[in-house]
């Protein structure tokens, strides 16, 4: 870091670290047994849309890596866009399968950014459930290297109280973002 860098308040980027997304799991465990929350088996990894042969050969690389998969039926991943215009690469599992659903998140934010769109990939996220219905997502920030609970209301409101909850719930198991102006809402996220 230089000087000016310092004296302008500028800070040094956080290297993405996908290793953090297996974490996830132990989490999912304080989660049920804090707040009652269990995990849908949907995730998906969001990017900024892409178009061209290159992204073409690597959404099908992204598919036969997890097309390997015996298990499942349909596809490995779908290819979705949501109202905003980004992308999501959505993997579906069944809920007891939170492991392999982050292997699936991890391969695809990994394929991405091998074939050089990382610069792209703005997070990935996985879903949760209670006994209510209630949605929360637990969702990776690419590019802070953080987790931070998003849980959305009828009509595009968040349940703020419960999303503080998990952060307090989770600070022992995940790298959760400190910054709650990064805590961006996903409204009408695809795998949510």
């Amino acid at each position: 870091m230089r000087l000016l860098d310092i004296l302008l308040g500028r800070t040094k980027p956080v290297a993405p670290d996908l290793d953090q997304l297996f974490a996830l799991p132990s989490a999912a465990v304080t989660l049920e047994a804090a707040v009652g929350f269990r995990p849908t088996g949907r995730g998906a990894v969001c990017f900024a849309t892409v178009e061209g042969a290159a992204f073409e050969q690597t959404h099908r690389e992204v598919r036969a890596l997890l097309d390997a998969d015996a298990g499942r039926e349909g596809p490995p991943v779908d290819l979705e866009e949501d109202a905003y215009g980004y992308s999501w690469l959505v993997s579906r599992r069944s809920p007891d399968e939170l492991p392999q659903l982050v292997n699936d998140l991890h391969a695809v934010n990994s394929s991405l950014e091998a074939n050089g769109f990382g610069p792209q990939l703005l997070c990935s996220q996985a879903g949760f459930r209670d006994d209510a219905g209630r949605a929360l997502a637990l969702v990776y920030l690419y590019k802070r290297g953080t987790f931070y609970p998003f849980a959305p209301l009828p009509g595009q409101r968040r349940d703020n109280a419960l999303e503080l909850r998990v952060k307090a719930a989770l600070a022992d198991d995940l790298r959760v973002e400190q910054d709650l102006g990064r805590w961006f809402p996903l409204w009408g996220a695809p795998g949510l």
